[in-house]
């Protein structure tokens, strides 16, 4: 544990007053982390119980996919939106009403009487992803002191890439016991009790600067941001036209009961979040290496979806697979777009979800189009073409410079 400077040492090592301050310095970056873990939760919820929701609210599955396609429009726009707007206003208050808006709605989306309520909690729901990936990194990273900003900052990570790989399969298995308006309703219940813990810890998070407008061209200008963000959205927009009916290929195209898609939804969360850890040492070796793995097994799972059968030991290995893939793409891609945009990281984060949002959106917009005029098997295929263009980009285009290993090396570190 790291003591703050002193003017006076020798007093100020028996004072535990800064072993109490780190102490509450690191339950407010575990709320960041566990209110970023509710926030992914929900923007994925609907992809675990996609059907059970369409039959629930009369509407087809691709029209489903609309939950996920609409949030990830807002918040394509919202994330360097709010970033602006928001200027010197203490990231406090930010993070609180942002945590507010994420309770109301997952409540919303729980008693929707239809789904046109359901895609105005869904849009609210945009506002607070764009704004929770922009903000949150950043604000963590100041309540801790230099040496344990990359630890701050991993544990935020963590809680996002916990719940990519497990608010999924979370979320089916409460909707397959409960129904799919208690997953919601969990969900508000926990941002709720984020809610109170972040009013309790937080403190005051003034901005290290207000960002301008220009700031956010800056990756823009750089080759590599350029060509992570190109990346970014042949990769996710394949990944999501195919992940958001991933429920829908287990019951469908693989034959398997309520049960055993549960069952293997979770097998997908568990090595997904293995993959995640994995992803950290990977990337530390190479970025670029590390990001064509994950586009070459992703790839690879989506095409043999289509011709290794059915059954669960066929849908085990595409999950398998699928799974290991997808934790390794946060990791990897944030890793990307730090070294190519080191002096201006809030910049390349906020175009990163931006990114992110706009292939998220018309990853599940395409994918929901192809499943409904031409099946689920023609979506995985298309997807896999997708995702096979981003592997292209990357093993073309991206180059490992010197150095890089040691500075993605030392984002990542614990240290």
């Amino acid at each position: 544990m790291m003591n703050s400077p002193s003017s006076n040492p020798c007093i100020d090592d028996l004072s535990p007053e800064p072993v109490k301050t780190t102490r509450s310095a690191w339950l407010a970056v575990s709320s960041i982390a566990v209110g970023t873990f509710a926030m992914v939760s929900t923007e994925f919820m609907p992809i675990g119980l996609l059907t059970d929701i369409a039959r629930g609210l009369n509407v087809s599955d691709g029209t489903a996919g609309l939950m996920i396609t609409m949030p990830g429009v807002l918040a394509a726009f919202a994330g360097p939106g709010l970033i602006v707007a928001s200027g010197r206003l203490d990231r406090r208050t930010v993070l609180i009403a942002l945590t507010t808006l994420l309770i109301a709605s997952n409540l919303l989306a729980a008693f929707a009487p239809n789904f046109a309520t359901m895609l105005v909690a869904r849009l609210m729901l945009g506002l607070c992803v764009g704004g929770f990936w922009t903000f949150a990194p950043a604000a963590a990273t100041q309540l801790v002191p230099q040496a344990s900003k990359a630890r701050a900052m991993s544990l935020v990570l963590a809680g996002v890439s916990a719940a990519t790989v497990l608010g999924v399969p979370a979320g089916s298995l409460l909707g397959t016991l409960f129904g799919w308006r208690a997953s919601f309703a969990v969900t508000g219940a926990l941002a709720a009790v984020v809610l109170l813990v972040q009013l309790w810890l937080l403190p005051a998070i003034p901005p290290v600067r207000a960002i301008g407008a220009r700031d956010l061209l800056t990756p823009l200008t750089r080759r590599m941001a350029q060509v992570g963000l190109l990346a970014v959205l042949f990769f996710i927009a394949g990944h999501f036209a195919a992940y958001t009916y991933l429920k829908p290929l287990l019951q469908q195209v693989f034959g398997l009961a309520p049960h055993s898609v549960s069952t293997l939804l979770l097998v997908y969360g568990a090595v997904g979040f293995i993959g995640t850890f994995l992803g950290g040492s990977l990337v530390a070796r190479s970025v670029r290496g590390t990001t064509l793995l994950a586009a070459l097994m992703l790839a690879t799972a989506l095409l043999l979806s289509t011709v290794i059968g059915s059954g669960f030991v066929a849908g085990a290995v595409v999950v398998f697979i699928w799974g290991v893939a997808f934790g390794l793409i946060p990791v990897a891609l944030t890793g990307w777009m730090m070294e190519a945009v080191p002096d201006a990281p809030e910049a390349g984060q906020a175009l990163l979800v931006s990114g992110f949002q706009v292939a998220i959106a018309s990853g599940a917009l395409i994918g929901g189009v192809t499943v409904d005029n031409y099946g689920i098997s023609s979506a995985m295929v298309l997807s896999g073409a997708l995702v096979l263009v981003a592997a292209l980009i990357v093993g073309t285009l991206g180059r490992a410079r010197g150095g890089a290993a040691r500075a993605t090396s030392s984002a990542f570190s614990p240290e």
